[in-house]
């Protein structure tokens, strides 16, 4: 069974590489990964990594997100997932006054972005600034997602943030 899957594995793998292969190099073909989706996977891996404790790892996805999300905010500025994430791997790394800046760039373009309204409502929590914190739970009570609950339950120290 597993070879199985790893021969259907490997045939994808080729005919995605074969139709690929005949892409024009414009820069914009659709098989070409962005800078901000390439961040998007690293930063999901980081988020694993701090899962099992394996904080070195996920510093460097994170730091190798920065870099891929600073070139994206250069080829496409103003746009607020982008600085979302910007913000999310500044914070992530320590710079919790330069992640705050980037959310704060992303509110502007998106004031009810529910990312960056719980990140920045959790960088308000480490931060020890519970007012402005619940100013951003306040900006999610009506969206009904996910943001909002996981904000409320650091917000009310059921759930720990790691920063």
């Amino acid at each position: 069974m597993k070879k199985i899957i790893y021969i259907i594995i490997l045939t994808l793998a080729l005919t995605h590489n074969a139709f690929s292969a005949g892409s024009s190099g414009d820069g914009d073909s659709s098989d070409k990964i962005s800078n901000y989706n390439k961040a998007h996977n690293l930063i999901k891996s980081a988020k694993k990594y701090e899962k099992k404790d394996k904080i070195k790892k996920a510093q460097k996805n994170y730091s190798k997100a920065q870099k891929l999300l600073l070139k994206s905010n250069l080829e496409k500025p103003s746009q607020a997932d982008t600085l979302n994430y910007l913000g999310f791997t500044t914070r992530k790394l320590g710079d919790f006054k330069k992640g705050e800046e980037y959310y704060l760039q992303g509110l502007q373009i998106d004031p009810k972005h529910k990312g960056i309204n719980e990140y920045l409502g959790e960088l308000y929590v480490v931060t020890n600034r519970m007012e402005l914190a619940k100013e951003r739970l306040e900006v999610l009570k009506d969206c009904n997602c996910e943001e909002y609950g996981e904000l409320k339950e650091i917000i009310e120290g059921t759930k720990k943030s790691k920063y």
